[in-house]
């Protein structure tokens, strides 16, 4: 008699799909299904808003140039319910925009007109990441452990920032560009390290987005704490965590 085993059931992400214009919503979607993903389109931020509160969904790609409710008004809402990825899909000259969205807490952005295939290429780069924090598995920047350095707790298992015992809201993205830097304190990380530890490798982010992703963290802190001052700027090199003991000496 042949055996009719349980097959485990295959966790299915779900990406949430904003933008006015309808043949991308359509081309899009029908590329990321292909890859097996289940894609919520919306056509309106409005819509979007009430929508993905109520879904959940695993990440979400907006474009920012939409009438009613743009992608950076969407994203400010989004952000006080969820720290889930967020791409932003931008236009030629829309350098200005990129910025400000990567500030207000966007991971990445890709210019239109864009591969279809670089965008699938992000997604999976931040599911994985985002699914390796919430796993508590292996990161490829660090350990599984507790990071302490004065102040600053990092808790990677459970994805917990906290300043002076008061939680830092962090996405993933921030999450571990913080680790990364914390994690040798002294020790200068230039951009190319900071997008590694941040993205990965061979992904390649222009440097402008690992300079707004540090002046986001640095807001972050400093709603917490005004005389935050731990994270510095080596200009023409890069970035390093303030080593307490040598500025203490």
């Amino acid at each position: 008699m042949n055996c009719i085993c349980p097959v485990d059931e295959v966790q299915v992400s779900k990406i949430a799909l904003v933008d006015d214009d309808r043949n991308i919503l359509t081309s899009v979607s029908m590329a990321l299904e292909e890859e097996g993903y289940e894609v919520l389109t919306y056509s309106d931020g409005s819509e979007a808003l009430h929508a993905i509160t109520k879904e959940e969904p695993d990440l979400a790609v907006l474009d920012i140039k939409m009438p009613r409710m743009d992608g950076l008004e969407l994203l400010t809402h989004l952000r006080k319910k969820t720290e889930m990825p967020v791409i932003f899909l931008t236009s030629k000259d829309d350098e200005v925009d990129e910025l400000t969205g990567l500030r207000m807490g966007a991971d990445d952005y890709i210019k239109k007109p864009f591969s279809q295939r670089l965008l699938i290429e992000r997604i999976r780069t931040l599911l994985r990441r985002a699914e390796i924090m919430r796993a508590g598995g292996v990161r490829p920047n660090g350990s599984d452990d507790v990071l302490q350095r004065g102040d600053l707790v990092l808790d990677p298992s459970r994805h917990m920032c906290s300043w002076k015992g008061q939680h830092v809201n962090l996405t993933v993205t921030e999450f571990l560009l913080i680790q990364a830097l914390a994690k040798h304190p002294g020790h200068v990380k230039n951009r190319d390290q900071l997008i590694d530890a941040a993205y990965g490798e061979h992904i390649y982010v222009d440097d402008r987005t690992i300079d707004s992703h540090i002046k986001r963290l640095r807001k972050k802190f400093r709603e917490t704490d005004k005389e935050f001052k731990e994270i510095e700027t080596l200009y023409g090199v890069g970035y390093r965590y303030r080593d307490s003991a040598t500025v203490a000496g």
